[in-house]
C-alpha cells in the first residue's frame, strides 16, 4: 500500500501547479482556491461554534473531500489533523509552535516526522496586526522550508480589503503540494489573518 503522505491526490484532489491564489470572503472564514488559469479548484469554510476547530474542504461541486480538525479543545499551541473524508486515518499533522508575534507551524507525517516548516517572516508586522484591526490590511508573508532550512515556497498576502494571498511552491519534496496548499489555508484561518 502506498504511503498516503507520498500520494499526490488527497480526496481525489490533485494540486500540481506551482502557484495558487486564495481569496477569503468578507465576513467569515470561507476560502476559495484558484489555480494559475483562474479556475476554482477547492473551497473551504471554518465550522462555527465548534468545541474543536474544524475546516472541511470541498471540491468544485460542493462535496467534502477532506478535513482539518483540531486534536484538542481550545488549544493555544496544538495539533490539527488532515484526514480524507470518510476516513479517520491522519494524512498530515499541522502543529502550531507557541511564539509571541512570530507564527511558526510544523507540518509532520502521522508518525511525527517533520516534513516542512511554515513561519511568518516579520515579527514586527505580526505584532502590529495583533494590536489593531487597522493593521490587518498589512499583507502577511510566510516562508515554507524543509526541516533542513531549504526554502520550498512562500505564502504572500496582497494588499486588499479582504484577505487575498498567493501560495507559491517551487519544490515540495516529499510533501504533496495539495497538502501544503490545504495547510496554508488552515494556518491562515487559525492565525486569524
Amino acid at each position: 500500500m502506498e504511503d498516503p503522505i507520498r500520494q499526490r491526490s488527497i480526496g481525489g484532489i490533485v494540486l500540481d501547479d506551482d502557484e495558487y491564489t486564495v481569496e477569503q470572503s468578507y465576513f467569515r472564514n470561507k476560502y476559495k482556491v484558484y489555480d494559475t488559469a483562474g479556475n476554482l479548484v477547492l473551497k473551504s469554510k471554518q465550522k462555527m461554534f465548534k468545541m474543536k476547530e474544524e475546516f472541511p474542504f470541498f471540491d468544485v461541486d460542493g462535496n467534502v473531500v477532506f478535513r482539518v480538525k483540531a486534536k484538542n479543545i481550545l488549544d493555544v499551541s496544538g495539533d490539527y489533523v488532515l484526514t480524507e473524508e470518510g476516513s479517520d486515518e491522519p494524512i498530515l499533522v499541522l502543529t502550531k509552535n507557541f511564539t509571541f508575534y512570530h507564527h511558526r507551524w510544523t507540518i509532520k507525517s502521522p508518525d511525527g516526522t517533520k516534513l516542512a516548516e511554515v513561519a511568518s517572516r516579520s515579527a514586527f508586522i505580526e505584532a502590529l496586526r495583533s494590536i489593531s484591526n487597522i493593521f490587518s490590511l498589512l499583507p502577511h508573508k510566510y516562508s515554507i522550508t524543509t526541516p533542513e532550512g531549504d526554502t520550498i515556497g512562500e505564502i504572500a498576502g496582497r494588499f486588499s480589503l479582504r484577505d487575498k494571498y498567493d501560495i507559491r511552491i517551487s519544490d515540495s519534496g516529499s510533501v504533496p503540494k495539495t497538502a501544503l496548499v490545504v495547510g496554508a489555508v488552515a494556518i491562515d484561518a487559525l492565525e486569524g489573518n
